[in-house]
C-alpha cells in the first residue's frame, strides 16, 4: 500500500483556515501548545547558562529562539524520525470530524496541564504531556486501546529510560572529565574560558531542543491539518519551511513570556552551579538529545537536562543536589502520563458530546 502524503504550502494553509473554522481552531490550539512548550519546556535548555551568569536572561532567550529554529530546520532535513514517531503513535482514524474534535480536546488538556505545572514553577515535560494527552484522546475516540500504535509508543518508554539514565550518567562523567583535565589550572583564569564554553553549551542545548520538541509539535500541527481536511488516512508528510519558522517564533515568544520561573527552578534552586559544571550539564544533555533524535526516540528535553544537572551535582557530592526540588519534579513526571492522559480522555469525550 502506498503512503499517502501530506504536503501544504503557506498560501494554501491560509486559504484552508479562512474557509474551514475547524482547521482554524485546530491550528490555534496547536500554536497554543507550542507557546506553552516555549513557556515551560524551552527554558530548561538555557537555564544553566543564565544561572551561571554566562548570558543575561534576555540574550539567552533570543539565542534560544534562533537556535530552536535552526534545530528544527537542520534535524528535519537530516532526519524526521521523531516527527514520524509522534505522527504515527496514535490512531485518530475513522470519522475525521470526531478525530479532529478528539485532537483539539487533547491539545486543550495539554495546555491546562502545562499551565498548572508552570504556576507552581515545576518544569513538567511537554513532550510527555503531548504523548499522554494524544493517547488518552485516541483511546476515547476508539473506545479501546486500539487507538494506540504500540510499536511506536514503546519508543516513549525507551526515551524515558534513555533520558533518565543516560542524562544522569553523562552529566556525572563529563563533569568528572572536565574537573580532571583542569584540576591544576588557576580557577580565576578558567572562569572566562568556561563562560564562553557555557554559551556554546547553551547554544547546543537550544539547538537540540528545537531538533527534538520542534519536530514533535510540527507533527501534531500537520496531523491537525490532515484530519480537519478530511485526510484521516494520510501516513506521511513533508514539513514545510513556513511551519518551521512559525513554530520557532511561537516557541521563542512563549519562552520570553514565562521562562524565568523555570530557569530559576532548574538552574538555581536544584543545584548551585559553577560555569564548568553548567557547561558539563549542557554538553551531556545535548549529546543525549542528539543520540535520541538520530535514532528517532522521542525524549523529554526537561527530563534530559534536569537529570544531567543532577548527575553533575552528584559528582560533587550528593548533598549538593536539592533533593526536595528533585522530588517535586519526579512527582510531576510520574503524574504526567496518567494525569494528562486521563484529562485528554475526558476532554475528548466531552468535546464529542458537546460539539
Amino acid at each position: 500500500m502506498e503512503d499517502k502524503e501530506v504536503q501544504i504550502g503557506f498560501t494554501q494553509f491560509l486559504s484552508l483556515i479562512t474557509h474551514n473554522p475547524l482547521m482554524l481552531i485546530t491550528a490555534v490550539l496547536t500554536l497554543a501548545v507550542i507557546m506553552v512548550n516555549g513557556w515551560t519546556d524551552a527554558p530548561n535548555a538555557i537555564a544553566t547558562c543564565v544561572s551561571t551568569r554566562a548570558l543575561p536572561a534576555k540574550q539567552a532567550i533570543l539565542m534560544a529562539a534562533i537556535m530552536n529554529f535552526f534545530g528544527v530546520l537542520v534535524m528535519t532535513m537530516i532526519n524526521a524520525k521523531v516527527a514520524m514517531t509522534i505522527y504515527n503513535m496514535v490512531d485518530f482514524g475513522g470519522n475525521t470530524g470526531n478525530a479532529t474534535k478528539a485532537l483539539c480536546a487533547a491539545l486543550v488538556a495539554i495546555v491546562v496541564w502545562a499551565v498548572a505545572a508552570w504556576k507552581f514553577g515545576i518544569p513538567t515535560s511537554e513532550s510527555h504531556a503531548l504523548i499522554a494527552g494524544l493517547s488518552g484522546a485516541a483511546i476515547a475516540l476508539q473506545n479501546s486501546m486500539k487507538g494506540i500504535n504500540w510499536n511506536e509508543w514503546v519508543k516513549v518508554l525507551y526515551g524515558l529510560l534513555l533520558s533518565t539514565v543516560l542524562g544522569f550518567v553523562l552529566g556525572y562523567i563529563v563533569v568528572k572529565i572536565v574537573g580532571f583535565v583542569f584540576k591544576n589550572s588557576d580557577r580565576r583564569k578558567t572562569v572566562g574560558a568556561f563562560k564562553g564554553a557555557q554559551i556554546f553549551g547553551g547554544v547546543a542545548m537550544a539547538f537540540m531542543h528545537g531538533a527534538q520538541d520542534g519536530q514533535k509539535f510540527m507533527s501534531v500541527f500537520l496531523l491537525g491539518i490532515a484530519l480537519s481536511s478530511g485526510k484521516g488516512d494520510a501516513s506521511n508528510f513533508i514539513v514545510p519551511l513556513w511551519l518551521m519558522i512559525l513554530c520557532s517564533v511561537v516557541m521563542g515568544l512563549g519562552t520570553s513570556i514565562g521562562g524565568y520561573r523555570i530557569i530559576k527552578s532548574v538552574g538555581m534552586d536544584m543545584v548551585k552551579l559553577d560555569t564548568y559544571q553548567g557547561f558539563s550539564a549542557d554538553v551531556a544533555a545535548a549529546a543525549c538529545l542528539l543520540f535520541s533524535s538520530v535514532t528517532g526516540v522521542p525524549v523529554s528535553t526537561t527530563h534530559t537536562k534536569t537529570t544531567a544537572i543532577m548527575g553533575v551535582g552528584a559528582a560533587k557530592r550528593l548533598s549538593a543536589v536539592n533533593w526536595g526540588v528533585v522530588k517535586e519534579m519526579v512527582l510531576t513526571w510520574v503524574l504526567t502520563f496518567p494525569g494528562c492522559g486521563l484529562l485528554g480522555y475526558l476532554m475528548a469525550k466531552l468535546f464529542m458530546i458537546v460539539f
